[in-house]
């Protein structure tokens, strides 16, 4: 896999995942883009022995867009402290199946993690042991049968925007998992409708990480990172 750097720095690296790639290894086999960004950093810089890359937050095996490590500890601190206090602006797009409305709008909801399932259970109201999900959204584009939205995530659960839109009836495109109505359905017994049969050319489902910004690790500098989202995804409005 040849890394698409996005944008480096002394402390920072911002990286383009595809979907179907791992950000960290884990139980499953298959690429891991941890790794391969080690590899790079290691080739450009000539480095001897093991070489840091700091986690500081991931992306679903099947989401695409823009991750961001941290190159030395300085750098993974700082990044980490932003993304806990909520400072780093996070923009997603997606397509979500059915025409959405209102155009604009904020989807307040709260989940825990099913771990057994793998899946996040959603509720209306809050409830014990749930965390809240907070997300703003504006409709780019639409037809009957999808929508293009560009989302403001202003938390940051676990497959949050996966569940939030599934609980209105508004799962993301090529997302089984969410769009099963065994999985889907919310604690007030509302079941994601399936629509279409169209698929995901770059494999996935149809979410994109498109705009990051961020403070730098050494000043209060801004750096705004954007990308588009998957050229083929047009073909759902065609």
């Amino acid at each position: 896999m040849n890394i698409q750097v996005l944008y480096e720095d002394n402390h920072v690296i911002a990286v383009y995942k595809p979907a179907g790639v791992l950000v960290q290894q884990d139980e499953t086999k298959g690429r891991v883009l941890t790794d391969e960004v080690k590899k790079y950093l290691k080739d450009k810089h000539k480095k001897q022995g093991n070489v840091f890359l700091g986690m500081v937050h991931r992306l679903d095996r099947n989401v695409s867009g823009i991750v961001l490590f941290g190159k030395t500890s300085k750098g993974a601190s700082r990044l980490s402290e932003q993304f806990r206090s909520r400072e780093i602006k996070k923009i997603y797009h997606a397509v979500v199946e059915g025409e959405l409305a209102p155009k604009n709008g904020k989807l307040i909801h709260f989940s825990k993690k099913d771990e057994e399932r793998r899946v996040a259970v959603i509720s209306d109201s809050p409830q014990d042991g749930y965390d809240q999900l907070e997300l703003d959204y504006e409709v780019v584009r639409s037809n009957k049968y999808h929508s293009l939205v560009k989302i403001n995530l202003k938390t940051g659960r676990f497959h949050q925007i996966r569940a939030q839109f599934s609980a209105i009836g508004h799962p993301v495109v090529g997302d089984i998992k969410y769009s099963d109505k065994r999985q889907a359905t919310s604690r007030h017994g509302r079941a994601s409708p399936k629509v279409g049969d169209k698929k995901i050319m770059s494999g996935g489902i149809a979410l994109c990480a498109t705009e990051v910004e961020f403070k730098t690790a050494t000043t209060d500098e801004i750096k705004n990172i954007k990308i588009d989202y998957p050229k083929e995804w047009s073909n759902y409005f065609n």
